[in-house]
């Protein structure tokens, strides 16, 4: 029994022995970790790789990367390099001429044969105008010549279009003429270019006035475009040029037309050429054509035309035949501009034209006498500043208008002036005659007045021709209720001496002293007029010194004119300057240029003056110290 007990036994011994090689492939199973401390060292290698690069690595990688990308783009990678690198040291203030002429011919030498091509890269061009500025005539010629050929693809380059403008500027008179003659049959193209038409205009400005004419007549009709020298140098006026070539007026405004719409449409209005051709254009056009345009640049866009002269007549002729709608937008379009346009030599003349012709004073208030007020001291020292300020005090005055000015404010539209719209009805016998005869011509002339004639005063026969309030109350209005008259007043009494005593503030101080043209300031502002007079009398009556420095007010050469000028026309201020000033101390003043403020209360109108003076003055005469006016009166006789 025991025996098979053992038998048993070592048979399920065996069994388990056997059994113990097919456990084994699940060992591995247990220990599969283990393999892994053996791939530790693979797993150090993955971490190494993906260790951040530092940003300046970073940096150094994207650079060289996006080198090789232009290197296969560009032609003229390398080269470009090179040329920046000397741009860097040439183009600093300290180097020696020398040395920068040096590097301006390694330069040049480095670019002969690719201007052309480099020409239109941001960085080479601003190396060529380096170059350019600072090298010799010689190499300029060379540079210039190579590109000739290319000048006008150069002119629609953002970056080459810098070049082109430095190469004229240096340009000789030949070498001008020159690329003015290439740039015939392509001058309307490039005007609708907005890189292109800086360069036209660049040549506009440098070129003569037969040059000029050379530019604009291709823009006038086809037959100008395509055949050179048709007219000379005489019909400056596009009627001279149809008049003398017999061309259509329909076929001239339809070609004129076609080259300027597209040019307002894309917004390009700041070049003077445009400006003078559209004041052409407005002699032939009718009245849609006219209306249309007006309409187009009545808003924002007139404020980058008023800053040149041709641009400022075409502002004042959309302040004349706009409608209420269109004025409204000019001025909407000044706003934070009216500063900048009081101060410029042109742009002062629109300010002054909406003075005269726009009916809506509360928006003029608003808009432009608001800013103007806020630099009132600085406009009346101002030559074109005070310009404005003046045209609201005495209308038209020739005195601070210019004949050109005076024209430009009262020049019309012939297809929209009150003229046509005068034409006779077609019941009368006259309006049957044909307009080439003079008879009715002289109808027409007679009959423009009388449609004004309510609405005209003596200073403002023109202006009054596209507003329907009376002049003399829009200047009421616009002085008076907008506070800016106070205010002139305020500036005049606070800086009297600093202003009688300037060659432009003297008039203005002399209009407002007397109280304006049909006495405007009056009788509103008479308290204030009256401490102007003692203002100014203060200053008259300091002791003359010898020792001081500053010019006493008498002597000055313009403030005794000033005072000169307001004794004669002004009875109030010459009371209160003999009683406060003058009197017993005329011997005194009797001699420089102060004599002349002595004797202009002899040569008063008004008697009541003269009677103040006449009886000290007198003995001066006698002793022959001052001379009598009357026989300077008998003496011109």
């Amino acid at each position: 029994m025991a025996a098979k007990n053992d038998k048993v036994a070592d048979a399920k011994k065996r069994k388990r022995t056997n059994t113990e090689p097919h456990k084994s492939p699940s060992k591995p199973k247990v220990t599969k970790f283990v393999p892994s401390k053996k791939l530790k060292p693979h797993s150090d290698d993955k971490e190494k790789k993906t260790i951040p690069l530092t940003g300046r690595e970073r940096r150094i990688n994207a650079k060289e990367l996006a080198d090789s990308r232009k290197k296969k783009r560009r032609r003229h990678f390398t080269l470009e390099q090179d040329l920046a690198r000397l741009w860097e040291k040439m183009r600093r203030h300290e180097i020696a001429k020398a040395d920068r002429s040096k590097l301006v011919t390694e330069a040049l030498t480095k670019m002969k044969g690719k201007i052309h091509e480099i020409a239109g890269s941001h960085i080479t061009s601003r190396v060529l105008q380096t170059c350019v500025k600072h090298c010799s005539q010689a190499e300029r010629d060379e540079v210039f010549e190579e590109l000739r050929p290319h000048f006008l693809t150069l002119a629609y380059n953002a970056y080459a279009v810098h070049l082109v403008k430095k190469m004229l500027d240096n340009a000789s008179k030949k070498q001008l003429a020159g690329f003015i003659s290439t740039l015939r049959g392509h001058v309307a193209p490039l005007l609708r270019h907005m890189v292109g038409s800086v360069v036209v205009e660049h040549a506009y400005e440098l070129a003569s006035t037969a040059q000029k004419q050379e530019l604009v007549l291709e823009l006038y009709s086809t037959e100008l475009q395509l055949f050179k020298d048709l007219v000379t140098a005489k019909e400056t006026r596009l009627l001279d040029v149809m008049s003398k070539l017999g061309l259509q007026k329909g076929a001239v405004s339809r070609h004129m037309s076609s080259v300027i719409q597209p040019i307002l449409e894309k917004g390009i209005v700041d070049h003077s050429i445009l400006h003078r051709v559209l004041l052409e254009y407005f002699t032939i056009a009718d009245k849609s054509s006219v209306t249309d345009i007006i309409q187009q640049l009545s808003s924002p866009l007139l404020v980058r035309m008023i800053g040149t002269k041709d641009g400022a007549k075409i502002g004042v002729l959309c302040l004349k035949y706009g409608s209420a709608k269109e004025r409204k937008k000019i001025i909407k379009g000044l706003k934070g501009h009216v500063g900048k346009t009081a101060f410029h030599q042109y742009g002062c003349m629109v300010l002054v034209s909406i003075f005269s012709v726009v009916d809506d004073t509360k928006l003029i208030t608003k808009v432009i006498i608001r800013e103007l007020q806020s630099v009132l001291k600085e406009l009346v020292l101002d030559k074109n500043g005070r310009r404005p300020l003046l045209q609201l005090l005495h209308p038209n005055c020739s005195r601070y208008f210019s004949p050109d000015e005076l024209t430009s404010m009262n020049s019309s539209i012939p297809s929209l002036s009150l003229k046509d719209q005068s034409e006779p009805s077609s019941q009368t016998e006259t309006s049957k005659v044909s307009i080439d005869d003079n008879d009715s011509k002289e109808d027409i002339e007679v009959k423009v007045p009388e449609v004004n004639e309510d609405k005209t005063s003596e200073d403002d026969t023109d202006l009054a021709e596209s507003g329907k309030k009376d002049p003399f109350v829009r200047r009421q209005e616009l002085l008076i209720n907008s506070g800016l008259g106070e205010s002139l007043l305020d500036v005049c009494i606070e800086n009297v001496g600093e202003l009688i005593q300037s060659n432009f503030g003297k008039e203005v101080i002399y209009e407002v002293a007397t109280g304006g043209f049909g006495g405007i300031l009056h009788p509103t502002l008479d308290d204030k007029i009256n401490s102007l007079h003692k203002a100014i009398t203060s200053l008259a009556a300091v002791p003359k010194s010898e020792d001081s420095q500053e010019e006493h007010v008498f002597e000055n050469f313009f403030s005794s004119r000033t005072i000169r000028k307001l004794i004669l026309d002004c009875p109030e201020f010459a009371s209160v300057l003999w009683e406060e000033a003058l009197k017993g101390k005329t011997e005194l003043w009797a001699h420089g240029h102060s004599c002349k403020i002595i004797s202009a209360y002899l040569e008063s109108s008004d008697s009541k003056v003269q009677k103040l003076a006449k009886k000290e003055l007198q003995p001066l005469i006698d002793n022959g110290i001052l001379k009598n006016p009357k026989s300077k009166e008998q003496a011109t006789q």
